[in-house]
């Protein structure tokens, strides 16, 4: 054996290795609780190893090698767990996708990623059948059942695919740090989707410092509740797995089910969107249940309103802690601790989580001080390899030796990194400059109020006038000029909405991010 191979294998990073020494060390301890309805099955540590095993045995056995991609497409499940870091396994590349894209979009990614297998939910196999046609990379179709569809014998039965692989560890795999673990598809709003090269190593680093930035430990449990494809819930899953925690994996949110699982399996951390924290606090149930074994509620995507923060922190007794990041820079890039900052207004990100640098830089390269509006730059081991097949972008990305997020902030005199909105979703109206994110916070703020979306709409006096979309409380009577009465005590004469429209609901992604560039094409 060489030198260099020998030193890869005493040193190497690779994520199946997490779930190796896990079997080692706490075989029995549970790792995956998988909730079907209001039951659930369980997998052990040892359990969930083995299965991995399988997966990676299995993929080998058909041809699959290392650096193949594998196209992941469904609902939080067991299954999904296994087939993403079985992948990690064999050296493969994980590929997954969102289910909520658009058809084309599927097709778009499978066929750019060159993914040559595909593991899909029951559910989904109609989509998949209906694109197959246009899919000709796909050698090999997995199927995970979930519930009574009938699958045709073009699929493998994803326990019929594992009992065709070995238990073992897969010995035979030479995986280096820089290894692409998995290609990550950005949400595309703007053209067709960027896929994101993401290293064993970057998300190995990063499970770790969200373990300890969380204070994660063998037998803590979590949810598993917003979707797996998603970068955001992959670093909580697999921060609680790496330490030997649990995770509660749950298909879809529903507040009563969901509380009853926290209580019942004594979970120490939920991980959600804003709306859902809003949905549990104001659930008629939420005093019947005990929550002291709760210790942290961390929410993403959004800013969460004052009034759910301070009757959530009062209901729960946990720490409140907002997680942010992107799929370029393996999440969270910076923590802010809402609990302990209940004086500090406005959409704060924090401080950086431990592995990373975060800075704010103008549009000559250089770092900004304290209280000084730029973009946000971060640098580290989380942050992609690049664009997959996107030199020219992924140059641009890293401009001046920082990788560029298309985000606005500012840093105050505690060193807490204040969000000022997406450079593309600043509004320049009359000359001014407008914080979308600031006056959707402001209208936040009146109880009526259930979702809000500011955007800036062609204007030929404005240039762009400020409006926003509200969704209102059900029955709650709201008006527009309530909303406007309401930020005309709150915000600056030009931050006051010109325009309010009452609407049923927002368009929002997968992942419940607002998609404003609908909003924008919208005739009002």
């Amino acid at each position: 054996m060489s030198l260099a191979l020998e030193k890869n294998l005493i040193q190497r990073v690779a994520l199946g290795d997490i779930f190796r020494r896990r079997a080692a060390n706490t075989p029995d301890l549970i790792a995956l609780r998988d909730y079907k309805g209001r039951g659930s099955k369980q997998l052990s540590f040892f359990e969930l190893n083995r299965a991995m095993n399988q997966f990676a045995s299995a993929a080998r056995a058909r041809g699959l090698e290392k650096g193949d991609r594998v196209a992941l497409l469904g609902l939080n499940s067991a299954e999904y767990v296994i087939a993403l870091y079985g992948c990690a396994k064999a050296g493969l590349t994980a590929v997954p996708i969102n289910p909520g894209i658009a058809p084309e979009d599927v097709v778009y990614v499978i066929n750019h990623s060159e993914a040559a297998a595909l593991v899909t939910d029951s559910l989904l196999v109609p989509l998949v059948d209906k694109v197959g046609p246009n899919l000709p990379n796909i050698k090999t179709m997995i199927c995970i059942p979930t519930g009574d569809e009938d699958v045709s014998s073009d699929y493998i039965l994803f326990a019929d695919f594992l009992a065709g692989g070995d238990g073992a560890e897969v010995t035979d795999v030479i995986i280096e740090d820089r290894d692409i673990f998995e290609i990550l598809y950005t949400s595309g709003t703007t053209g067709k989707p960027k896929g994101v090269l993401i290293t064993h190593l970057g998300v190995f680093l990063s499970s770790l410092s969200t373990a300890i930035e969380f204070g994660l430990r063998p037998g803590f449990s979590s949810t598993m509740m917003l979707p797996i494809f998603h970068c955001a819930q992959q670093t909580v899953t697999l921060s609680t797995l790496h330490v030997g925690g649990t995770a509660a994996v749950i298909r879809q949110f529903e507040p009563a089910m969901v509380m009853d699982i926290i209580e019942q399996d004594n979970l120490n951390l939920v991980f959600g969107l804003p709306i859902m924290y809003r949905a549990m606090v104001n659930h008629p149930a939420v005093h019947d249940h005990n929550w002291t074994h709760l210790k942290s509620c961390v929410f993403a995507m959004a800013p969460m309103d004052q009034a759910t923060l301070e009757t959530g922190i009062d209901i729960f007794k946990a720490e409140f802690l907002l997680g942010t990041g992107q799929t370029e820079c393996f999440p969270p890039t910076n923590m802010f601790h809402a609990s302990r900052h209940l004086d500090k207004q406005g959409n704060y990100w924090g401080k950086s989580n431990l592995s990373l640098d975060t800075a704010v830089m103008d549009d000559k390269g250089n770092l900004l001080g304290p209280n000084k509006v730029g973009e946000i730059v971060w640098r580290g081991p989380v942050v992609m390899e690049g664009y997959f097949k996107d030199e020219e972008a992924t140059a641009l990305s890293r401009e001046f030796g920082w990788h560029h997020s298309g985000d606005l902030g500012s840093f105050d005199g505690d060193g807490q990194l204040l969000f000022v909105d997406r450079k593309k979703d600043m509004i320049k109206t009359g000359g001014e400059n407008v914080a979308s994110i600031k006056v959707e916070r402001a209208i936040l703020n009146d109880s009526r109020v259930d979702q809000v979306a500011v955007v800036g709409m062609p204007d030929d006096r404005w240039t762009e006038a400020v409006t926003a979309f509200v969704v209102p409380v059900k029955e709650s009577g709201l008006t527009s000029e309530d909303v406007i009465a309401h930020c005309r005590q709150e915000l600056g004469k030009f931050e006051v909405p010109k325009q309010v429209v009452l609407v049923d609901s927002l368009p929002l992604t997968s992942t419940g991010k607002v998609r404003k560039n609908i909003l924008r094409e919208k005739e009002i």
